[in-house]
């Protein structure tokens, strides 16, 4: 029996691509579309285009129609926009970007100069969206990471040119307002000559005028979100323990457990030290956030007060992934902006532990397992030779072994030492897998436990209802995948699988690297089913049959 996967890792009809034409910096979002409007992120680049600091104003008192953005910034964000065709082309995307730019292109008045440029050369619809589209996209990016559909929420997203508010409930926009105050032009007018206190005043003026405290509170809250790059490098230096008056630690904070939340106190903690001159890297932010960081936070510390926020929970996700979400609801007639909290909850825990890389890694991971669980599954049905009964595979089983791959690597913030079993423990630990029972939770933290090191043995697997054997078979997927990702013959772009009498073969197909043309193909499987030695062995043990690693001679 020979079987052809459809749905290659690779595969161009399942993935899309958005860019966000930031003030402060171009995002570019490559994601992979699955079933019902979940959507994992294949890749992410960023570039600095800082289009708000090139802003030339024509009158004393710049009013959004009053700037001009001049020829040199609109041939560096040319540049940067050919840089993400370039991306979408390699990945092999058919269908066009979506392209969404924010408060620098609404605010210069010769905008059309670039669309017109972008639009000739690229091809690119930008879609110029006002300050209350965004706020809206944005409060639509946070619904896919944080489970507040059912709760008021306000949403603040500190931009380089604008900050956007919204507050909305269960997926309906209640109020949005965009004020034009950005970290990057904060520190352009203020924080390059020092003027603290005159920023902290303009801050305040232009919250007041906008009349957006009365409708805050007017309309109120269950819970404040912020989503934006500073907000989460000042959350990120709180979980740090930089928030902490007692100590500036290099490493977790006392509340290892603790969600993507920050107190009031503890930003004013972080902007009090910075404020100090304390170096930011002491203070926990990267070289690329020193120069902004100062800005953002204050004005952060001044919405704080100005709005009664006494702590703030943070989205990974924001505008960008807003704009996927709105294009998955056109195109997936299933799409329900409160489904899957199940899904969002893994990639919050993954997004928490593990840095950009790993999650690249591991999401590329994700979709070579996904292959390998589908050809197995449309190969016969396993017997479990242990209790003569057939073991089959379903599609709750190809989401524990998603998570597990996700969330594996989790363990590593501690140290590569034992770090599968501080995964478990990490896993196990959390409260936040929202969706999944005790029994599941156990499950893909016991993925992630055996996904290295000793084999587990039936009498390791304490779960009930779900069969021993059946475990061992996604652990063994598990481990495979893992191990084919990390060795240096990865350079596949398709698998095959297929089972006859003689066991299973897995075909890699489409090589990437063409160095490796001239090296025979029976060489390079012979070499692949080295460094796979102990996970095939593992394979041969669970399913009673041999897996061989072929690739096709004529490759």
């Amino acid at each position: 029996m020979s079987i052809e996967i459809p749905n290659n890792p690779m595969n161009p009809q399942k993935l899309l691509a958005a860019i966000d034409m930031g003030s402060n910096s171009f995002k570019l979002f490559i994601i992979r579309a699955l079933p019902n409007g979940r959507f994992v992120t294949v890749d992410r680049l960023k570039d600095p285009v800082l289009l708000s600091r090139s802003l030339i104003s024509t009158s004393p008192s710049p009013s959004p129609s009053q700037t001009l953005l001049p020829l040199h910034s609109q041939t560096r964000a040319l540049a940067s926009l050919r840089h993400f065709s370039l991306i979408i082309r390699h990945h092999c995307i058919s269908s066009p970007p979506t392209v969404v730019a924010t408060s620098a292109l609404r605010s210069a008045s010769n905008r059309q100069d670039l669309l017109s440029r972008i639009h000739e050369e690229l091809g690119f619809h930008v879609n110029v969206i006002s300050g209350e589209e965004e706020a809206r996209l944005i409060y639509l990016g946070v619904l896919q990471f944080l489970p507040v559909f059912s709760k008021t929420t306000l949403a603040v997203d500190i931009g380089g040119g604008s900050t956007e508010f919204v507050i909305g409930k269960q997926g309906q926009v209640i109020f949005a307002t965009s004020l034009q105050l950005g970290h990057v032009s904060l520190t352009e007018s203020f924080i390059k000559d020092g003027e603290i206190v005159n920023m902290r005043n303009h801050i305040r003026r232009v919250i007041i005028e906008s009349g957006l405290v009365e409708k805050v509170k007017e309309i109120g809250f269950d819970i404040a979100v912020g989503c934006s790059g500073t907000i989460r490098s000042i959350e990120r230096s709180v979980f740090l323990g930089f928030g902490n008056e007692r100590s500036a630690r290099v490493g977790f904070g006392e509340d290892f457990g603790r969600g993507w939340r920050f107190s009031r106190e503890e930003l004013g903690v972080i902007v009090e030290r910075l404020l100090c001159g304390e170096e930011v890297r002491r203070v926990g932010f990267s070289k690329r956030r020193a120069e902004f960081i100062v800005a953002g936070a204050v004005l952060l510390l001044e919405i704080f007060d100005a709005l009664g926020i006494g702590e703030m929970e943070v989205s990974e996700y924001a505008l960008g992934e807003g704009v996927i979400a709105e294009m998955l609801a056109r195109d997936c007639e299933s799409f329900d902006v409160n489904a899957n909290a199940r899904w969002r909850s893994v990639v919050r825990v993954a997004s928490r532990f593990n840095d950009e890389k790993r999650m690249k890694s591991n999401l590329q991971c994700a979709g070579i397992a996904k292959e390998i669980f589908e050809g197995l599954r449309r190969c016969e049905e396993f017997i479990d030779h242990h209790n003569n009964s057939m073991v089959s595979l379903d599609d709750k089983d190809l989401e524990y072994l998603e998570a597990a791959i996700l969330l594996h690597s989790v363990g590593l913030v501690m140290g590569k030492k034992g770090y599968h079993k501080q995964s478990y423990h990490i896993i196990k630990n959390r409260d936040h897998l929202y969706g999944y029972n005790d029994e599941e939770v156990e499950l893909i933290a016991l993925l992630a436990r055996y996904h290295r090191k000793k084999f587990p043995t039936c009498e390791h697997h304490p779960l009930q209802s779900f069969t021993k054997e059946k475990f061992r078979v996604l652990c063994v997927i598990m481990r495979i995948c893992l191990a084919l990702h990390k060795s240096q013959w990865m350079t596949f772009q398709g698998l095959e699988i297929s089972h006859s009498h003689e066991g299973f073969r897995l075909v890699l197909t489409e090589l990437k690297d063409q160095s490796l043309l001239s090296t025979s193909a029976e060489l390079m499987s012979s070499n692949i089913e080295a460094e796979l030695g102990l996970e095939l062995k593992h394979f041969k043990q669970v399913f009673q049959q041999r897996l061989s690693i072929i690739i096709p001679s004529n490759t």
